[in-house]
């Protein structure tokens, strides 16, 4: 593969002001100066939050557009998406998109990776447990996203463990980095994962009682009451109930049930995250009103004006690039059965009626008010969500105790306004239909459904209808063109 040296901290952001510091990475000086302090260490870390965030990543590709394309959830009149929702990957447009999505994520990884080269011999200068925090959350961010590497660019841990998939990062070198094999990169990636929880086990605030989750101006909330600018808003940094959610993920994905299960009990028995309640999803005022469920979130991205705008601008125009089709989305939410007073269809969407164009639904998930109304909560883009913890849950219990399966599953639509459950005895094969289908209305503009559907092998049925086998041509991209000599 090609060489990923170092990767610029070019504007890191500070901590604890609005000052950016540029940081020449080929220097050694410059290198040495930003990491002499702590304070150096907490201003990479954030930088590479920073370059995660941004809409060529977090803030844009891999949650609200590209990969919802591929799962079916939006209707467009572009010909080059079109393409790409029927699986052509070759398409030069979305070729190019791919090549954004690989060349910052190993951008990003190299940062984090920066940061574990020296943060050993440096331990001394760290105060408290901030040498823990930095280094399990670095740790904890260079798994988070080599997992979504594999997960778009190898096939998946079920069909082809042994198949040479991604290269897995861990230096700072002018050596090439010889690609592992799907089943080498999970492990190295829970390995990571599994170091990181431990380090933010003894050292996070986020695990005392002390530390209660809620919107900023809530009377319990102890979110900002931290007085280190730095350890406060710990679900906007990847912490510890969020590293154990992403392992759940991660051994879900490799199909180990047990361990999987049990980190997320831990998150759900932990009572950490609060089920957001109905006043305040459909609040009147809408300065009042939280869309994105912002309590139960584990960690989330902060969002950054050009990211938000993005995101909405898909949305919002005369003629957006994305819409919904009333068909989809009575469909996606069971409209005319359980899904009538869905909580999530009756906020996400605004329905537009036009002359001479068929009904079209716009998601409004991401809408936030203008200056100077001030919002609940901040906006952030979800990474990892409770809701998730229980469909985990539910979906890794299913073949041991399906009626705890199913009380995880029931329990979260009811926090959904569905208040019909899946009844007991009902079958493996239609459970995981429902588990489908949950997973679509709840991580509608996440991202999160490819991955669902190339996890479980499922078929994808487009907006048309037809109906596609589960296949690498699918669910594995292409490499970039320059990097496809690399793979053998």
């Amino acid at each position: 593969m090609k060489k990923y040296l170092l990767i610029i901290f070019a504007i890191i952001a500070c901590t604890s002001c609005k000052k950016f510091l540029d940081i020449q990475p080929e220097s050694d000086v410059s290198k040495e100066e930003l990491f002499t302090t702590e304070e150096g260490f907490k201003e990479a870390l954030n930088g590479a939050y920073v370059g995660f965030a941004s809409p060529n990543l977090y803030g844009g590709n891999l949650t609200v557009s590209n990969l919802d394309i591929i799962a079916q959830n939006y209707q467009f009149n572009d010909a080059i998406l079109q393409k790409v929702a029927a699986f052509d990957y070759t398409v030069p447009a979305w070729m190019s998109k791919i090549s954004i999505i690989w060349n910052n994520s190993y951008k990003g990884i190299g940062n984090v990776n920066q940061i574990l080269e020296v943060i050993d011999e440096r331990k001394g200068i760290f105060r408290d447990g901030n040498y823990n925090i930095i280094k399990g959350e670095a740790l904890a961010l260079r798994a988070y996203m080599h997992f979504d590497l594999l997960r778009m660019f190898g096939p998946s841990y079920k069909n082809n463990p042994t198949f040479k998939a991604i290269p897995y990062v861990t230096t700072v070198s002018t050596k090439t980095t010889p690609y592992s094999t799907v089943s080498e990169v999970i492990d190295r990636v829970i390995n990571d994962l599994q170091q990181a929880k431990a380090l933010l086990k003894t050292s996070d605030p986020i695990i005392p009682a002390s530390y209660v989750v809620g919107y900023p101006k809530g009377e319990k909330a102890t979110e900002l009451k931290n007085s280190s600018l730095f350890l406060q808003n710990r679900r906007h940094h990847i912490n510890y109930y969020a590293v154990a959610g992403e392992l759940a993920r991660v051994y879900l994905y490799k199909g180990d049930q047990t361990n999987s299960l049990s980190n997320a009990k831990e998150v759900i028995e932990s009572l950490k995250f609060p089920w957001t309640v109905k006043e305040d999803f459909f609040a009147a005022d809408v300065a009042k009103r939280d869309r994105i469920f912002y309590n139960e979130i584990l960690f989330g991205w902060f969002a950054s004006k050009a990211s938000i705008d993005q995101a909405n601008g898909l949305f919002a125009k005369d003629n957006p690039d994305y819409s919904a089709t009333t068909d989809q989305i009575n469909t996606i939410y069971n409209l005319g059965t359980v899904g009538a007073d869905d909580w999530r269809y009756k906020q996400w969407f605004r329905l537009i009626k036009a002359a001479n164009v068929s009904d079209r639904f716009y998601l409004q998930k991401y809408v936030v008010n203008s200056s100077p109304i001030e919002n609940l909560h901040p906006m952030v883009l979800p990474a990892l969500r409770l809701s998730e913890m229980y469909l985990i849950a539910a979906e890794a219990s299913f073949d041991t105790d399906a009626i705890k399966a199913l009380d995880y599953f029931n329990t979260l639509r009811v926090h959904r306004g569905i208040g019909t459950g899946l009844s007991a005895g009902i079958s493996k094969t239609d459970f995981v239909k429902e588990l489908e289908g949950e997973y679509r209305k709840e991580f509608y503009g996440e991202s999160q459904n490819f991955y669902m559907h190339k996890r479980l092998n499922l078929n994808i049925v487009t907006t048309s209808g037809l109906i596609y086998a589960p296949s690498d041509k699918l669910f594995v991209f292409p490499l970039p063109i320059d990097e496809q000599a690399y793979r053998n």
